[in-house]
């Protein structure tokens, strides 16, 4: 049975039984706990925590998941992958263990012919956790199972929680017996290879704390109701029907194997261990890569970026080692886009994108390749110059931060060469930094603060927001909230939380700040400082009271600042409008990546690879004006996700959407977007559109920012003025304001020049006499000291070379040291005399380098370098001359 039928069989079965099924959440949700979704629960979370009433009863989904926790280990066995597809069905307070044992059970053991997937009910096996003797009597009693095939296992087995707070519960696991073969026989607890894993039941009803109780340790509570989350692996199921022994020949991974094994005309599977593992890593990682970048994800050096960096240069460390010089990533990726799109067709619409980004990483890992190899190259040579055999865990720790290169790449070049390398060293340096960055995730992770205080009010339900209709409303205040507990009331000065039952006051949400406004009732006036959004449903409002003291249950009116939300709209819309036009201009591949938009401003990030040329930023600045001018009507479209992906709305990276969405038009199919934010009627209400600039945001990232509406007008108005000053200044007309500005700057390099010919002609002319006041020392003439600030390092070389050539044959030394830019510059040069009684230039720096803070060396007739304290130089002196005498 195919992967993609095996998928589809899952849903169809829980849909048929009621499960409304819910698409897989992007890989990037908005979780502090988190990199990635690692698991088909994690988009429910609200509903299990009770911080969200759920919008169904039952759901059945296939998550994608990623989990990076074992990507070293990954290739050197067939059980480590870190791209997975999680099938789960879910009830939110509707069955419990009874209704998820029945519908395991049926859905596996039944027929093909009815829907299910065949297993053989006498090779299915059951696990409960250790007490839980209900579920050991359900599966007895549904299922039919004997006892000997149910087995108790403690919390490290049979409990499930993310491993960070949030909510968890006792499960049991159904396993299939692959047969003799494959291990010893007793079930799952003797052989976990035999007895294959392939879906855990968690009977969600424990909200844990910072403590597992995988661990022993009780949990903080009871959930607000009983949950079913199960998960059953799709890839793992896939390879028991596909009669093969492990992911990697199923039918959407063995193609990338495939693909490698024609490019370098090794095989997999035929003996050489070695070998498979890269061919395995290659598979993996070509499949985890291609689905974060779909996401959004780009290359870089922090978070997930950085584990995205790692999985592609794996593959290229990969693939090189097998023999193969070209570049791969672009075939690999054809191979998973042809593979996963009839489940993910994104993969196919963005393929452009997705495509040029792993180019790019390549390409930049290739260069970054030749440099690290010269770094270690140099590194190996000097190492056996001295005799040693093994390379320092710091050189090695230095190639995997600076340059990217695993350990395993750089034990393969320093075998090459002879030598070993000390791993232990470099492990202990890579723990420190895993240390650190531990404790920089810890010190900003807000992570579950207790957010029971809104429950309550969620239970209420949900905030009905009408801004989108108007800008005022009557409300009821349902509760007020202080430091995370409720409160009855607040009094002039204080700083409160307010939730009312209805607002039209927009919550800050994608990329869109909140709006300004007040609320207000007979005596009682509040300015709203902020207004933001719990678990997506309950519109929390942060107010200041002015006058007046606002109680629970107090009738009241929510106003927004009409000004405000004009710049708001415009701001809005502005965005979508230079999103619309950037895509026209540069193509589909440049999809917006984030955003941030107030009244007046907007910001936009986006995917591109390289700077934008000024013609091309004056093209979008005309498409998005030209936009405005046209007066595009804005319509907004309610509709399902499928709905949306039909009519073509594009969906942002990273977002969460409701079961039903929010698309917002902008001249029909020109700017189609899902938006729950609020906006113009006609684009040309945003008014004027323009740029300020663009930057870039990390590697594969950039940054659009512009000013809309009249704050557009106002900066227009400066440059204006600006350019009159000039004008004015210059005594030319406006158009001729920068060839004029250009010859300025000409004729002041020039000056420039003259000048430094001058003083390098002033320098040279005092080098007899430099020379002449040399002073003795121990036999050496030693010339050392400060020289006018502001000559440079070029100068202090060219001074020194001629004061030394002043000298003659004595034995001599030269040390001019100058501030520079508020650094050190510094140069010691010395006569072929001094050397040949052993003075050498790069051996003398140690000497004085301390006093100046300062770096640097070189051959023995010169050294220079700089230093970061100025105040030291007469200090430097001292001790190079000390450093003469001897003493």
């Amino acid at each position: 049975m195919q992967t993609h039928e095996i998928s589809k069989r899952f849903t169809d079965y829980f849909t048929t039984n009621e499960h409304t099924r819910v698409a897989s959440a992007s890989l990037i949700l908005e979780d502090p706990n988190l990199l990635f979704v690692n698991a088909g629960m994690v988009q429910f979370k609200p509903y299990f925590l009770g911080d969200a009433p759920a919008p169904y009863p039952r759901a059945t989904s296939v998550q994608k998941c990623v989990r990076t926790g074992d990507i070293d280990e990954v290739g050197k066995t067939t059980r480590h992958n870190t791209f997975f597809q999680m099938a789960g069905n879910f009830s939110f307070g509707d069955y419990f263990k009874a209704g998820a044992i029945e519908h395991a059970w049926t859905l596996l053991t039944n027929s093909v012919a009815d829907g299910g997937y065949g297993f053989d009910p006498d090779r299915l096996w059951a696990t409960v956790y250790n007490d839980d003797d209900e579920a050991l009597e359900l599966w007895q009693k549904i299922a039919g199972l004997p006892l000997e095939r149910i087995q108790r296992r403690g919390g490290e087995d049979n409990y499930w929680d993310m491993g960070v707070p949030g909510p968890g519960g006792p499960c049991s696991e159904i396993y299939f017996d692959r047969g003799p073969e494959h291990g010893r026989e007793g079930g799952p607890e003797a052989d976990e290879d035999r007895y294959l894993e392939i879906w855990n039941l968690v009977f969600m009803q424990d909200e844990r704390g910072e403590l597992s109780p995988k661990k022993g340790h009780p949990p903080i509570g009871s959930l607000p109701r009983k949950n079913i989350d199960t998960g059953m692996g799709i890839e793992r199921v896939a390879y028991l029907l596909q009669g093969v022994d492990n992911v990697y020949e199923t039918d959407l991974v063995r193609p990338v194997i495939t693909k490698a094994e024609e490019m370098s005309g090794r095989r997999y599977g035929v003996g050489n261990a070695v070998d498979d593992v890269r061919f395995r890593v290659i598979a993996d990682h070509a499949r985890s890569g291609m689905m974060i970048i779909g996401d959004g994800v780009t290359p870089g050096n922090e978070a997930r970026g950085y584990v995205l960096r790692r999985l592609l240069r794996r593959i290229v460390r990969s693939v090189r080692l097998l023999g193969v010089q070209e570049p791969v990533l672009g075939e690999f990726a054809a191979v998973v886009r042809d593979t996963m799109s009839p489940s993910y067709p994104e993969l196919a619409s963005d393929f452009a994108r997705i495509e040029s980004v792993m180019k790019k990483e390549e390409e930049t890992f290739l260069s970054t390749l030749a440099s690290g190899s010269k770094i270690f190259d140099l590194a190996a040579d000097k190492i056996k110059t001295e005799g040693r055999a093994m390379v320092p865990g710091d050189t090695a720790f230095q190639l995997h931060d600076t340059y990217g290169f695993p350990i395993d790449l750089t034990l393969e070049m320093a075998a090459e060469k002879g030598l070993s390398v000390d791993e232990n060293g470099f492990r202990e340096l890579m723990a420190q930094q895993r240390a650190r960055a531990k404790a920089d995730a810890a010190s900003r992770k807000t992570g579950h603060g207790d957010q029971s205080v809104y429950r309550d009010l969620l239970a209420l339900g949900a905030t009905d927001f009408t801004g989108y209709s108007e800008l005022a409303t009557e409300a009821k205040v349902l509760g007020l909230v202080r430091d995370g507990k409720r409160v009855s009331g607040a009094v002039e000065g204080e700083i409160v939380e307010v939730v009312l039952d209805r607002t039209p006051l927009y919550a800050e949400s994608g990329g869109q700040e909140s709006d300004a406004g007040t609320i207000s009732a007979e005596g009682v006036e509040l300015e709203v400082l902020d207004v933001q959004k719990v678990a997506r449903k309950l519109w929390v409002h942060q107010v200041r009271v002015r006058s007046g003291e606002i109680t629970e249950g107090k009738h009241v009116e929510a106003v927004v600042d009409p000004e405000w939300r004009v710049g708001a709209r415009q701001g809005h819309s502005g965005t979508h409008v230079v999103h619309a036009a950037l895509r026209q201009v540069l193509g589909p591949t440049a999809l917006q990546s984030g955003s941030y938009n107030k009244p007046g401003y907007l910001r936009l990030d986006f995917a591109w690879s390289g700077a934008l040329s000024e013609e091309t930023k004056s093209e979008i600045e005309e498409v998005s004006n030209l936009a405005v001018r046209k007066d595009l009507p804005v319509r907004v479209v309610y509709t399902d996700m499928g709905g949306a992906q039909e009519m073509g709305a594009v969906a942002l990276f990273g977002e969460t959407y409701d079961e039903e969405v929010r698309v917002v038009e902008i001249g029909g199919q020109w700017s189609r977007e899902l938006c729950g934010g609020t906006h113009v009627e006609h684009s040309s209400q945003i008014g004027p559109i323009t740029l300020l600039g663009e930057s870039s945001v990390g590697s594969g990232s950039r940054r659009l920012e512009a000013y809309v509406g009249m704050d557009a007008m106002r900066y227009l108005a400066k440059e204006r003025a600006l350019v009159q000053n000039l004008a004015a200044m210059l005594k030319v007309p406006d158009v001729e304001v920068p060839a004029r500005v250009e010859a300025l700057i000409e004729r002041l390099r020039g000056a420039e020049k003259e000048l430094e010919k001058m003083r390098a002609g002033q320098l040279l002319s005092s080098a007899g006499t430099l020379a002449e006041q040399a002073e003795d020392v121990n036999g050496t003439a030693l010339v050392a000291l400060r020289a006018p600030d502001g000559v440079g390092g070029n100068d202090l070389r060219t001074l020194a070379g001629e004061v030394r050539n002043r000298l003659g044959s004595r034995p001599g030394v030269v040390a001019l040291f100058s501030a520079v830019d508020g650094k050190v510059a510094f140069v010691v040069a010395t006569t072929a005399a001094a050397r040949e009684n052993g003075l050498a230039a790069g051996k003398l720096v140690p000497a004085f380098a301390p006093a100046i803070d300062a770096r640097g060396g070189g051959k023995p007739d010169l050294a220079q370098g700089g230093g970061a304290n100025i105040d030291g130089i007469a200090e430097a002196v001292t001790a190079l001359r000390q450093a003469l005498s001897g003493s």
